[in-house]
């Protein structure tokens, strides 16, 4: 299983956007930027991604890397306990 960890262009201002390129480099990850992922009032207020369609969000870009490492794990754990491979 592949992630797909999105991000929006217009959050970069929090700081997304060292946090996008170091995991644009792990091959594991299928990582995009959109112009807009259409989540306009947590774009403004926080630093978020979407991971395989799930919005995470957090206080700063440290802390959302955080997260976002967290969701992988639980999606992983959510895949193996479905038969997944």
């Amino acid at each position: 299983m592949r992630p797909i960890i999105e991000f929006c262009s217009s959050n970069m201002h929090h700081g997304t956007e060292k946090l996008m390129k170091a995991l644009e480099a792990n091959p594991d990850y299928d990582v995009v930027e959109y112009g807009c992922l259409g989540n306009c009032g947590t774009c403004y207020m926080f630093p978020y991604a979407l991971v395989n369609g799930e919005i995470v969000e957090a206080a700063n870009a440290e802390e959302l890397e955080i997260k976002i490492y967290e969701k992988i794990k639980e999606i992983e754990a959510m895949y193996e306990v479905l038969g997944g491979e």
